[in-house]
């Protein structure tokens, strides 16, 4: 039985690279887990003046989280830093499923994850390597480390198009392996 991967692009740009990047790596595992792509671009900002009654968008990415048997995200880097809109999802995924009940948990805690990420020449090597830290916070169970980083060569931005290389395909691949056999080995939701 093929179990549940759901991806999040931490971009929200029509012609995003780590979309491209997401549809690539949904491309290798296709024959072995059932993607999809979650849709948070609704969500409001965080506030607890907001968490009860939770707002609908908010239930609604909850929901697919919890869902999912594995979560791979797939994201570009701002000024050396998350983008503000996959900052503001995981602040939304981190608080309690019951506000103000910590008991509760959350819709992300024991989560396996991974991330990837398209960017400069940098590769997205810092906020890589951040997301592993604060996904650890969350209580999450990081897999692959900081993951697979990808950069960009000039006529990509000129272009708008994500191109690999062998080395990247490969990378993409073994995290893909990787990340797949630990989702594998554990029990269904």
């Amino acid at each position: 039985m093929k179990k549940n991967l759901l991806f999040v692009v931490g971009s929200l740009r029509e012609k995003s690279f780590n979309s491209q990047l997401a549809r690539r790596a949904g491309e290798i595992v296709a024959d072995r887990a059932d993607i999809s792509f979650l849709d948070y671009a609704d969500i409001p900002f965080m506030n607890q003046d907001m968490e009860s009654p939770e707002p609908a968008a908010v239930a609604r990415v909850r929901k697919a989280v919890l869902a999912a048997d594995g979560i791979w995200i797939f994201t570009p880097e701002y000024n050396g830093s998350f983008p503000g809109v996959l900052k503001n999802l995981l602040d939304w995924l981190s608080r309690p499923l019951v506000p103000g009940d910590m008991a509760s948990g959350t819709a992300v805690a024991g989560k396996l994850v991974t991330v990837s990420g398209a960017g400069g020449k940098n590769a997205t090597r810092t906020v890589r390597s951040d997301m592993a830290r604060l996904l650890s916070f969350m209580r999450m169970d990081v897999i692959c480390g900081e993951g697979t980083g990808v950069a960009l060569a000039a006529e990509n931005f000129a272009d708008d198009i994500l191109t690999l290389s062998a080395k990247d395909e490969d990378a993409l691949s073994k995290q893909a392996a990787e990340f797949l056999s630990a989702v594998m080995s554990m029990p269904r939701n």
